[in-house]
């Protein structure tokens, strides 16, 4: 072979290798971004699997779809009602002092052969208890000022009725409250709480009036609410929470915080770690029980405050890693429970443990 055509071989085989090279870094690239498809659909995978069970989401979002009809329930083999060994509950009966009036019913002759009969001093009557409302479950008072003329002033002047009736206004301290219980509490509509005051009560009231009881309660509420946020921060331990909400379209957080004695909530419109600063103070000294929300984070930073992260929510994330595909981050997961379960064999044996 000549050396015309030796340099030609050689071009041809660099040409062939370059081309090899540009299909192998095209087949590396390829690769390249199917891995990281691959990575992308696990995590969406592992994100799709993730329940209230294994996660911090709600148990709502369990419900993808529901049950399909027409699938045949399994048959529960109990009977309904109480089990067989169940001890048995009965409603302890109220006081004498509780009972209005007493009614006693008699036996004048034998039911059965119409002879005479004799009182059993031995034998307990049979008592039944009737609760029952009153025909009118309400009362009114009216409070009357006379006027009086001076012939001195030649004026005419009213004697004053009570200030705490006049602030009363229309409804009695005990109605009032029971309109806000039925507000706060029951989270009724003013709708259905005006049904109910005209159906049982038989009292018509307005929604309009009925809205202004609940300011005036609210307003009432002021000072021992201030008393209790300001007892916050020299609370020992306190376990604080957020969630959101919506008003007039726009987001809103109700964050309740758990003291020893009392629950406290208090609607921000932030959900940012400057809520816990302005409540706590930057120098709280207590343990703060919360989640793993970026807030409490930068809170326990900021501030250098002792923070408890809550166990059930390590647990769901540890029981996620336990059922990984991965099969090192699944034994890592399952590692981390055994102690976790260790963990609260511990604290629910700490009335029998020697050590206090």
């Amino acid at each position: 072979m000549g050396w015309v055509a030796y340099k030609k071989r050689c071009l041809h085989l660099e040409k062939q290798n370059q081309s090899l090279l540009k299909q192998i870094q095209g087949h590396k690239e390829q690769i390249d971004q199917l891995q990281e498809q691959n990575q992308q659909l696990k995590a969406k995978l592992a994100r799709s699997q993730k329940t209230s069970r294994n996660s911090s989401k709600p148990p709502s979002s369990d419900i993808v779809k529901p049950k399909p009809r027409g699938r045949k329930r399994r048959k529960n083999k109990r009977k309904i009602g109480a089990q067989p060994g169940h001890p048995k509950h009965q409603r302890p009966p109220f006081d004498e002092g509780q009972i209005r009036s007493t009614f006693e019913y008699h036996l004048k002759k034998c039911p059965c052969c119409q002879g005479p009969v004799q009182r059993d001093w031995q034998a307990a009557p049979r008592i039944q208890q009737q609760i029952e409302l009153p025909d009118q479950l309400f009362y009114i008072d009216q409070y009357s000022a006379y006027g009086y003329g001076c012939a001195h002033c030649r004026k005419t002047y009213f004697a004053k009725i009570p200030r705490d009736i006049l602030q009363g206004g229309l409804c009695g301290p005990r109605l009032t409250s029971m309109v806000a219980l039925m507000k706060g509490a029951l989270s009724l509509s003013y709708s259905s709480i005006q049904s109910y005051l005209e159906q049982v009560l038989e009292l018509p009231l307005s929604r309009g009036y009925l809205a202004k009881l609940i300011q005036k309660t609210t307003g009432s509420l002021q000072i021992p609410y201030q008393g209790l946020l300001e007892s916050l921060p020299g609370q020992s331990r306190i376990n604080v929470d957020e969630t959101g909400h919506k008003d007039n379209g726009l987001p809103w957080w109700t964050w309740v915080f758990r003291g020893k004695d009392f629950a406290l909530f208090k609607i921000q419109e932030s959900r940012s770690s400057q809520v816990l600063k302005e409540v706590l103070g930057e120098e709280f000294k207590g343990v703060l029980g919360c989640d793993y929300f970026s807030a409490y984070r930068k809170y326990m930073g900021d501030c250098d405050v002792l923070v408890q992260f809550c166990l059930a929510h390590l647990i769901r994330d540890l029981r996620f890693l336990s059922e990984h595909d991965d099969l090192l981050v699944s034994q890592y997961g399952e590692c981390l429970l055994k102690k976790l379960r260790s963990l609260f064999r511990l604290i629910h044996d700490r009335k029998d443990s020697k050590v206090s």
